[in-house]
This record gives structure tokens, C-alpha cells and sequence, in this order.
């Protein structure tokens, strides 16, 4: 609910001010820009939502730009909306981002090099929400008891999907025995309420609003995030070394009596590297300068801080990010700049 009332908020605030904005930009054409982000349900769209409010907020009088979020099946349908030049900027997972730069996997022979990095935003955190009867052990190898029942994945273009296939290949749980539906966030957490799903595949930066839904509904008794034991997480990095530990903290999630020992990969902002210079400079610069205002948006983006902007990141940084970062005292390692 809270979620909704900031996003209630943002919205309003975005309508505001491009009212007040109109005549101000009349005389001078505005460059509007579109960041992709992912289904209402997870951390990718308030967030991006809030880069965008902000961003218009600071930009729109003196530099003529606007920014707008839209929702989108998420990482996988937001390479692809790049790649065919529908939107600017997006979020991505750093599994999908590693992927889509390298040529790896579904990207094999069809490398994205026109995408350039600007920040690591927060940490994706794996949350595999079941119903209890799923859960023999509470670990994440209980999937297999969801062999010949419905589980979403996660949309069929996301990086939820893509993530989840990963970790379960690399954990010899074989999803084609489930029966697999691909539904965003919310329709998860509707399905799994609902009974028509045993099983949701959720990534995102905690709380996430799908998982505290489920919480709520139906009780710490009936529902079980699985964990994840170093030797699992072993076998999960061994191919794409992007996962860490990761705790969710007892009383994250309404009833949550117990830490959940899970993992994590990180998140990034991108961008196609033709966007200008001055447009990527400005609005990363705006990003750190803002920090609070996106930590009131999701809890989230408190993991977000100056020192950990490059850390991490699978691409080279646009010029107009390394900019800012350059100018701010931060060294950039030589495989981050662009050659």
C-alpha cells in the first residue's frame, strides 16, 4: 500500500510539473526520454519512476528534458527496445547485462555492443516464494517438489525468467517438469493467493511489494521464501560469477519471524551509447545528487552510494558518465572505458 500512495504521489508529481513546464518549453523544443524499467509488482518500475520525476524535476527548466518510466516485461524486453531505439535508458539485471555484452546464451552471435553502462543501482535479491507443503527443508532445492505443478516464472522476455533458468540448470532442477507459467509480479502474487500457482520467482530489491502482498494475505505459516546454502551457491557461480549472499532481514516482510539466507546479483542503469553526452552526464549527476529523494521512493535504493557506482558493472560506462564519476574523484579501471 505504501508503495502505491509513492506512486500515487510521483505520478502526480510528473503531471505537475510538465502542466507547469508546457509553456516554459514552447518556445524551445524539448528532448523527452524514456527509461524502461518492469512490471509494477517488483523495485524496477517505482524506482525508475523516481529517476524520472527527479530527473524532469532538476532538468526540464534549464536543460529542456524530460524523462519518463514505462513498464515492460523487463530485462530481456528492455534489450530489445534499445536495440531497436524505443526507449534510452533501462534497467537491467547484471546477469542480463553480462549476457546481452558478452554474446552468451540466448545472445549467443548477436552481441549488444551498442549499450554502455552509468550506474549499479541495488542488489537483485533471489526470492522463491512457496507455499509451506512445497517447502520439505526450506531450501531452495524444494523446487523439485513443484515437478508437475504450476510455478511462474517470471514474463517470458524478463530477466527473471532468464535468471531463475540459470539458477536452476546450474542446481540440476529441471523446470520443464513444472508446469510453468510466465506471469509478471503482481499476477504471481494473485495466483499464488488465488491457489492457482504453488510457486513464484520474484527478484527484486526486498521489500518487494508482490512478496509482501503474499505475506500479508496468507501468513508466514502458509508461504516460505527458500534459502540458499553456500554450496548451492557454489554451483550457481561457477559459470556466471554475478551472485553473492545475501540476507533478508526478520520482519522485512509482514510475519517474517526468521532471516532469509538467500542470494543476489546486482542491478544496472544502461543506455545506448548514442545518446548524448551531456544528457547522460546530467542526468547521473542528478541521480547522486538526489539520493534521498529515491530512498524515499524504495527502501531499495538505500544501497545505492558514490563508492559502489562502478562496482560490478558487465559494460563500459557511457563518456557521459564517466564524466561525472571522473569529476567527483572516482578512478575508473581501463575496461570500463569505452576504446
Amino acid at each position: 500500500m505504501a508503495t502505491k500512495k509513492i506512486l500515487s504521489k510521483l505520478f502526480m508529481a510528473s503531471v505537475l510539473t510538465s502542466a507547469m513546464l508546457t509553456s516554459v518549453n514552447a518556445a524551445s523544443k524539448e528532448k523527452k526520454y524514456v527509461i524502461a524499467t518492469a512490471s509494477t509488482g517488483g523495485t524496477y518500475y517505482p524506482v525508475g519512476v523516481g529517476i524520472a520525476t527527479i530527473a524532469s524535476i532538476k532538468l526540464a527548466k534549464k536543460h529542456k528534458m524530460t524523462f519518463s518510466a514505462i513498464t515492460s516485461a523487463g530485462s530481456g524486453e528492455n534489450v530489445d527496445m534499445l536495440n531497436k531505439g524505443e526507449v534510452n535508458f533501462a534497467i537491467l539485471q547484471g546477469l542480463f547485462g553480462s549476457m546481452a555484452w558478452q554474446g552468451k546464451d540466448k545472445y549467443e552471435g548477436k552481441a549488444k555492443k551498442n549499450l554502455r553502462s552509468i550506474t549499479m543501482l541495488w542488489q537483485n535479491v533471489e526470492q522463491f516464494t512457496v507455499r509451506s507443503s512445497i517447502a520439505k527443508t526450506g531450501n531452495i532445492m524444494d523446487l523439485k517438489n513443484l515437478y508437475g505443478e504450476r510455478f511462474s516464472i517470471g514474463g517470458r522476455s524478463s530477466g527473471s525468467r532468464v535468471s531463475a533458468e540459470t539458477i536452476l540448470k546450474s542446481l540440476d532442477i529441471d523446470y520443464k517438469k513444472m508446469n510453468i507459467q510466465y506471469l509478471g509480479y503482481t499476477p504471481s502474487s494473485t495466483a499464488l493467493q488465488d491457489g492457482k500457482v504453488k510457486g513464484m520467482n520474484t527478484p527484486s530489491g526486498p521489500p518487494t511489494s508482490a512478496v509482501t502482498n503474499v505475506f500479508a494475505s496468507m501468513g508466514n505459516d502458509k508461504i516460505k521464501v527458500l534459502n540458499f546454502s553456500n554450496s548451492d551457491l557454489a554451483k550457481i557461480t561457477k559459470n556466471y560469477p554475478v551472485w553473492t549472499p545475501f540476507t533478508i532481514k526478520a520482519g522485512t516482510y509482514p510475519g517474517q519471524v526468521k532471516d532469509i539466507n538467500t542470494i543476489a546479483q546486482p542491478n544496472l542503469l544502461v543506455v545506448t551509447k548514442d545518446t548524448p553526452n551531456e544528457t547522460v552526464y546530467l542526468l547521473t549527476k542528478t541521480i547522486y545528487e538526489n539520493l534521498p529523494f529515491l530512498n524515499s521512493v524504495h527502501k531499495a535504493t538505500k544501497a545505492m552510494a558514490l563508492n559502489k557506482a562502478i562496482a560490478g558493472l558487465p559494460m563500459p560506462l557511457h563518456p557521459g558518465a564517466a564524466k561525472f564519476y571522473k569529476e567527483q574523484g572516482i578512478t575508473i579501471p581501463a575496461l570500463l572505458m569505452v576504446k
